[in-house]
C-alpha cells in the first residue's frame, strides 16, 4: 500500500509507518497527477485542492483531510469516480475556543468592552460553534444563535442574521465554507450585512476567509459599521491583505485551532478512518509533547491570557506577511491547559 501525505501533519510519523508500506510526505501544494497516480490513499490538509486534475486516472480510493473543512475536496468528483474521503469534525474545537477566550478577554481589556453587559452572536453552531456558546455562558456573555440549517431541520434556539445584526456587540463567524445550496455561506458578511449592523459590534471570523467579504469589510471599518475585526482567515490565503492586517485589532495565519491538541485529534481521526477504510486494527499511537512549565497568575483572566496570547501571533504576522505559509507550518507548541 503507497500512501501520500502533507508533511507538515504532525504525530503521524511513527503511526503511519505501521500501518502502510509506503509513505511519501510532500508540501500539501506539491500534489501532481503523476504524483499520486499508483497511490492507495493521499492523507491532506487545505492546501491540496483534490479534485479531476489532480485525481483522474489514480489509483486513490481514499482520502483523508486532517481538518475540520473539506471545501478543497471535490466531492461531486470523488462520488463519480469511487473514492472515499473523510474529514475531522470538531478536531480543533477545544484549539479554537481557546483563541476566542482571549480575543474576548483581550477586548474587555484593551478595548473596553464589558463581556457581562454584552451580547455575542454566533454564526454556526456546530462543534466549534457550540463550545463558543458554552464560552460565552460560563464569562456571562449574553449569546444569540445562527444556524440555518440546523433550524431548517426543526431544531429550536436560533434566530436569523438580522436579530444579530440587532442587538450584538460582537459576532463570531463559525461555518463551513459552501458556494451553492439552499445555504450558501460565500460572502455572508457582505456589504449588506455590514451596513444593517446596529451596535457597531466587533466581528471575529475564525471560519473561512471567504464567509466574509473583505472588501466590505475594509468599507464597514472605514465608515463606522464596525468598532473593530479580529481575522484569522483571509480570502486570498496565502497572499494575504496587508492593509487589512494592519488595520484590523488582531490578525493571525489561520492558527485559531492549531493547538498541539487539536492537531493530535485530527491526525488520530484521520488514521482512524484510515484504518477503518482499508480493514487495518486501530492499533497506532498518538503522542504529544509534555506541557510545558508555566507560572501562572491566581487571577483566572490574566490566567487564561498568559496560556495563550493571540497578539504574538499577530506581531510576527505583521513583521513576516510573506511568511503566512511557514507561519502556519511550523507554528510553535500550543497546549490547550484544562
Amino acid at each position: 500500500m503507497k500512501v501520500i501525505v502533507d508533511n507538515k501533519i504532525p504525530y503521524i510519523r511513527e503511526a503511519l509507518a505501521s500501518l502502510a508500506d509506503e509513505v511519501i510526505y510532500l508540501p500539501g501544494n506539491a500534489f501532481t497527477s503523476d504524483i499520486v497516480r499508483d497511490a492507495d490513499a493521499l492523507i491532506t490538509r487545505t492546501r491540496t485542492q483534490c479534485n479531476r486534475e489532480l485525481l483522474f486516472g489514480s489509483k486513490v480510493k481514499f482520502i483523508g483531510t486532517a481538518t475540520i473543512g473539506f471545501d478543497h475536496i471535490d466531492t461531486a468528483y470523488c462520488k463519480e469516480a469511487g473514492i472515499i474521503w473523510s474529514n475531522c469534525p470538531g478536531c480543533n474545537a477545544g484549539g479554537v475556543e481557546q483563541y476566542i477566550h482571549s480575543v474576548l478577554l483581550l477586548l474587555q481589556s484593551e478595548k473596553g468592552l464589558s463581556l457581562k453587559d454584552s451580547c455575542i452572536g454566533i454564526v454556526g453552531v456546530g462543534h466549534v460553534g457550540s463550545r463558543i456558546k458554552q464560552l460565552a455562558e460560563r464569562i456571562s456573555m449574553k449569546v444569540l444563535l445562527n444556524d440555518p440549517p440546523r433550524a431548517a431541520h426543526g431544531e429550536k434556539g436560533f434566530t436569523d442574521l438580522q436579530t444579530l445584526a440587532q442587538y450584538c456587540d460582537v459576532i463570531s463567524f463559525h461555518t463551513p465554507l459552501v458556494r451553492q445550496g439552499e445555504f450558501p455561506t460565500f460572502h455572508l458578511a457582505d456589504y449588506d450585512f455590514f451596513t444593517s449592523l446596529k451596535r457597531q459590534p466587533y466581528i471575529i471570523n475564525t471560519s473561512r476567509g471567504e464567509v466574509v467579504d473583505e472588501t466590505a469589510l475594509c468599507y464597514a471599518l472605514n465608515h463606522g459599521y464596525i468598532r473593530d475585526a479580529v481575522i484569522d482567515v483571509w480570502e486570498h490565503e496565502p497572499f494575504i491583505n496587508i492593509e487589512l492586517l494592519n488595520r484590523i485589532f488582531i490578525g493571525t495565519p489561520h492558527i485559531a485551532g492549531y493547538s498541539a491538541d487539536g492537531k493530535a485529534n485530527a491526525t488520530r481521526m484521520t488514521l482512524e478512518a484510515f484504518c477503518k477504510f482499508f480493514g487495518k486494527e486501530i492499533n497506532f499511537k498518538i503522542i504529544l509533547p509534555e506541557m510545558p512549565h508555566m507560572p501562572f497568575d491566581s487571577n483566572e483572566n490574566i490566567r487564561q491570557i498568559q496560556i495563550y496570547d493571540p497578539r504574538f501571533d499577530c506581531q510576527v504576522l505583521r513583521r513576516y506577511p510573506e511568511r503566512f505559509e511557514q507561519l502556519r507550518g511550523d507554528y510553535q507548541l500550543r497546549r490547550e491547559y484544562k
